[in-house]
């Protein structure tokens, strides 16, 4: 098969000093940043913030995000999952971004390289330790010991393999998933030139927003276990 079209490969030599995943993903963070600061001013210029604005905006489409990423939050941490709710929107709208940027010609997804993808399973695993932390102090380690204590070497370490697994089991997902969406794309996009491609777009687009929606979904669980006071 005949090796895509890639504006990275247009570049000046002297733009080339980071990978083609890191450079597309600052261009995606970039993007994000110039839309969140429009949706912002928008906002700021509302007579009523509480208000929506007339007619599909890029305010209303941020709002609309925001409104899901914290009715997911809602729905398995509760109210006070509130103020975790940008860690949770930031992991969804970046992923989503990256993903659907892939679907463009002479593009390819930052989340197709597997250093991208373990990179968020590690903010993703250090953010929840971190928030555990936080909530329980000390006794947070009590989470990992188990309900008898003469048993707690072993379940310390059984619960720090499973919880060193989940950074590396984020990443491999989203990584193998987006990887082969992106070759099948690719290859149909070859052979039939027109046509049959779309249908394949189509289920690009519907696997970048699966992607997106399922790691932040566990990260999200991840982050209410942290917290629980059940243990």
């Amino acid at each position: 098969m005949e090796h895509p079209f890639m504006w990275y490969d247009v570049l000046p030599s002297a733009l080339k000093f980071l990978p083609q995943h890191t450079l597309t993903a600052l261009l995606v963070m970039v993007i994000l940043i110039v839309l969140a600061y429009l949706a912002r001013r928008s906002l700021l210029q509302s007579k009523d913030p509480v208000v929506p604005a007339e007619g599909l905006s890029l305010r209303n489409l941020m709002e609309l995000v925001v409104e899901f990423v914290a009715g997911l939050s809602d729905s398995i941490i509760g109210k006070k999952g509130r103020k975790y709710v940008h860690l949770f929107g930031s992991f969804f709208i970046f992923i989503l971004a990256a993903n659907l940027f892939g679907l463009l010609p002479g593009f390819s997804p930052p989340t197709n390289n597997l250093n991208t993808t373990l990179g968020l399973g590690l903010v993703s695993f250090c953010a929840y330790h971190y928030f555990g932390i936080r909530e329980h102090g000390i006794r947070y380690v009590k989470q990992f010991m188990g309900p008898v204590l003469f048993l707690a070497p072993f379940f310390l370490v059984l619960e720090g393999i499973s919880h060193l697994v989940r950074p590396v089991s984020l990443g491999l997902r989203l990584f193998g998933n987006l990887f082969g969406d992106h070759l099948v794309v690719e290859i149909f996009t070859e052979l039939t030139k027109v046509g049959i491609p779309v249908l394949f777009y189509g289920l690009g687009a519907l696997v970048s927003v699966i992607q997106a929606l399922v790691f932040t979904l566990l990260s999200v669980i991840y982050v209410a276990m942290a917290i629980s006071h059940e243990h």
